[in-house]
């Protein structure tokens, strides 16, 4: 079996769980300082270590809902997981939440799986295939109009003569689900400034590249995973178009 074809079946059978606490008021606990979590990030992150780590025991393990380890520094390859990218949605009860899971080889993604279950669409791709929603092939946008944002991300601070890109701004909660709505076409580029987490972007990184667009951090340099210190420099995934107006703009 292929490591797409593991992440896949894993992304579906993680939905299977999560949907089984949607709107079941789950247990709903605040990590300090990064936001809630609830039981079912924690049944769908157990699930997905014994499942794919079964599967891959010489791979390394790095995900929002484990304690992190040195060991992963140590492998050639890693899944990077997000159990629920968009927990607050979960709790909230809208459909936008994903499940989000990576392997990433010497820094690079080289599989990616994104799952919205309460939506049925499944997002994948590899280094050897195209993007592809529920198997169907998909491809960015030829346009420069829209972006998915917060609203501070487009304050002017962040922008030359504090006027951001003439894009129209949407937002959605969770971040893997941005970068898929971009690879899809659905939207020109998504930006967060702000320090992201490897988890939160490692798939939707490789989905939106294999669909055709660019994804960097806010300098514009390529991205690289499996760090000591597991974060980003902020990211931008866009169509070329979009990207370069958009670094164009930035400070």
């Amino acid at each position: 079996m292929t490591d797409l074809d593991l992440i896949t079946n894993a992304a579906r059978k993680a939905g299977a769980i999560a949907t089984r606490f949607f709107d079941a008021d789950p247990k709903v606990w605040e990590k300090p300082g990064q936001g809630p979590v609830t039981e079912a990030d924690l049944a769908v992150d157990k699930m997905l270590n014994d499942m794919l780590l079964t599967a891959r025991p010489d791979y390394g393990w790095l995900s929002e809902e484990t304690a992190d380890t040195d060991a992963r520094l140590n492998t050639t390859h890693q899944f990077v997981v997000d159990p629920i990218d968009g927990t607050r949605a979960f709790i909230e009860g809208s459909k936008d939440w994903a499940i989000s899971i990576a392997v990433v080889s010497n820094g690079i993604p080289s599989a990616a799986a994104i799952y919205l279950p309460m939506r049925d669409n499944l997002y994948a791709a590899s280094h050897k295939t195209t993007a592809a929603l529920n198997g169907r092939d998909i491809i960015i946008s030829p346009n420069c109009k829209t972006v998915l944002a917060t609203r501070p991300t487009m304050d002017g601070q962040h922008w030359k003569n504090e006027t951001p890109p003439n894009l129209k701004r949407h937002f959605r909660s969770s971040l893997a689900y941005r970068m898929c709505l971009v690879a899809e076409g659905r939207y020109d580029a998504m930006v967060t400034l702000r320090p992201s987490w490897e988890w939160d972007i490692a798939a939707g990184s490789l989905i939106i590249e294999r669909a055709g667009g660019i994804v960097s951090d806010r300098t514009g340099a390529s991205l690289a995973f499996n760090s000591a210190m597991p974060q980003l420099n902020g990211v931008i995934g866009a169509t070329p178009k979009a990207h370069a107006e958009i670094m164009d703009r930035l400070i």
